[in-house]
């Protein structure tokens, strides 16, 4: 199973800022030391492209996000300060979920971006700690290399995808599937092709009921031949920007029934981390670390089987 870092293309942020920007290196080094993955399922992914990144955002934008041109409205939207380091980073970081979906459609059936998942990014402006819409770009970039053309975007990430449903609202071969809390940001919903709003304090046996409609609903209507997995962490129970109530065991359970409907489906799976902002941040490296850890295992039970 192969995974792909952007770690080393560290955005610099000011004391205190609220972004754990350090889970995902030290994501990748728990992964070493748990001796699960070994140093070559490691990766680190190409850049994406202008002309890539032109497949869901507009070149204006693009233009001037690269080359710091936002006005200071736009950035502070962003929530991060601009340099030259954000703008290498948010290309790999979209480079990766890329090379995640291609390593998945050719023959690996699931793999990983160690980041990602920035799903609040729109085709004319970023929100939220995101630049460019990784999952809505590696999706038309699978189109456009003919790997795919039914591609659906599970989001379980605890804030709606709204980039993610904008970008791709009027494109009938992108399903967008959202399941997030009612009442937590984007405080503006836009509308997915499917979106299950969840109360504040949602507990396991809710949730994970919720998540096996919105699985079945999703895959009969979008028929996919590509899955994007946003395997937030942040609908943990003690997760500062979450407002739900899952346990570690939740969460667990709700990969399995992702991964296993993507399995049982026989559809490949690129899997992204997207948001995780625990008081302890162990919390959110762990929750991370046992997602793709599970994806490991099931995958060799399906092949072991097979």
């Amino acid at each position: 199973m192969k995974l792909f870092y952007t770690d080393v293309f560290v955005l610099p942020l000011p004391a205190g800022h609220r972004f754990p920007m350090e889970k995902y290196a030290r994501l990748r080094e728990t992964l070493l030391a748990s001796g699960d993955f070994p140093p070559e399922a490691f990766h680190l992914p190409p850049a994406a492209t202008d002309a890539e990144l032109a497949l869901a955002h507009d070149t204006d934008y693009i233009r001037q996000v690269c080359t710091g041109q936002l006005d200071d409205k736009a950035q502070k939207a962003i929530g991060f300060p601009w340099s030259p380091a954000m703008i290498e980073r948010s290309r790999r970081s979209a480079g990766a979920t890329m090379a995640a979906c291609r390593a998945a459609l050719s023959g690996d059936r699931i793999a990983a971006n160690l980041a990602g998942g920035t799903h609040h990014a729109f085709r004319d402006h970023g929100e939220g700690f995101c630049v460019f819409n990784d999952a809505a770009v590696a999706a038309r970039v699978m189109q456009a290399e003919g790997r795919a053309q039914r591609i659906l975007i599970v989001d379980c990430d605890v804030h709606q995808g709204n980039g993610t449903a904008a970008i791709l609202r009027d494109d009938d071969s992108i399903f967008t599937f959202s399941m997030h809390g009612a009442r937590n940001y984007p405080f503006t919903k836009e509308a997915s092709d499917l979106d299950i709003e969840l109360p504040d304090g949602c507990s396991d046996a809710a949730y994970l009921q919720q998540l096996d409609h919105g699985l079945s609903t999703a895959f009969d209507l979008a028929r996919p031949e590509l899955v994007i997995y946003l395997a937030g962490a942040d609908p943990y129970q003690d997760d500062r920007l979450g407002r739900l109530g899952l346990s570690f065991a939740g969460l667990l359970e709700r990969d399995h029934r992702v991964l296993s409907a993507c399995l049982a489906h026989g559809v490949p799976v690129a899997i992204a981390m997207a948001g995780g902002y625990a008081r302890v941040i162990d919390d959110t490296v762990a929750i991370h670390a046992a997602t793709l850890k599970l994806a490991k295992n099931l995958l060799q039970s399906v092949l072991t089987v097979a």
